[in-house]
């Protein structure tokens, strides 16, 4: 079940774990290796995949990231695939068609693969799916394949910081990968892959292995951090075990 929302300024912010579980053989390194520097143990690394479903006093929704997908996504080779993101929509009373709205934080099959079902086609159909250009421009593979051709006609681009839906404006945080960015509405940030592990709120210097640019990403992680520490913000996390963080 999903966990309870968060309520801020009369918008709902509703957490929707997708998966529980390790990476799979293909990538799975022990977290000492994937975040060097940071003392954590050598132990495989259990991630919880979450989304975000946002609901304004309007009643519009927007989904912020769509997980890993169905058994046949690109995710599959990695991700503890089936994801059960419909279902903790349904949970909630939500049907794929109500979403007006879908943010992809970033192209990476985990947070994306969800986007397009088994059969090829888009899960929201009725959604414009926001995402940057820098990301776009260097889709391939599975991602552009599965994801973006099935998109094509559904796909809203921008270019940096932008309002995408009453209220929800996205910002380019770019390192993870060069089109990453997190969703704010009010104070709470929902920050993708910006800070995948506990111990980068601690020293946002620690590295990422699978970050594009790890340097950038740094930089960029130590900046939207201090941002939001001075806003106060509670972050919304994709892969922490407590989907909400209050800085």
């Amino acid at each position: 079940m999903p966990h309870q929302p968060l309520i801020v300024s009369g918008v709902e912010v509703t957490p929707l774990c997708d998966a529980v579980g390790p990476m799979g053989a293909s990538i799975l390194r022990p977290m000492a290796e994937m975040f060097p520097g940071a003392d954590l143990p050598e132990e495989p690394w259990t991630l919880h995949f979450h989304c975000f479903l946002i609901r304004d006093p309007a009643d519009r929704l927007t989904l912020v990231d769509t997980g890993i997908g169905a058994a046949g996504s690109p995710a599959s080779s990695w991700a503890p695939v089936p994801g059960s993101l419909t279902g903790e929509l349904a949970a909630v009373g939500v049907s794929p068609a109500d979403v007006g709205t879908v943010i992809l934080t970033h192209l990476h099959s985990d947070h994306a693969g969800g986007a397009v079902g088994d059969d090829g086609t888009p899960v929201f159909a009725d959604a414009r799916h926001v995402l940057q250009r820098a990301d776009l421009d260097v889709a391939g593979g599975q991602v552009l394949d599965q994801v973006i051709t099935p998109l094509k006609d559904l796909l809203h681009v921008v270019d940096g910081d932008a309002e995408v839906a009453p209220g929800v404006r996205v910002h380019l945080t770019p390192g993870h990968t060069p089109g990453h960015q997190i969703a704010r509405v009010g104070e709470v940030a929902m920050t993708g892959d910006l800070v995948l592990h506990p111990a980068q709120l601690a020293d946002p210097a620690v590295r990422y292995v699978y970050d594009d640019d790890q340097e950038q990403a740094a930089a960029t992680r130590a900046r939207v951090l201090d941002g939001l520490r001075a806003d106060r913000a509670v972050l919304a996390t994709a892969h922490f075990a407590d989907p909400f963080v209050r800085l």
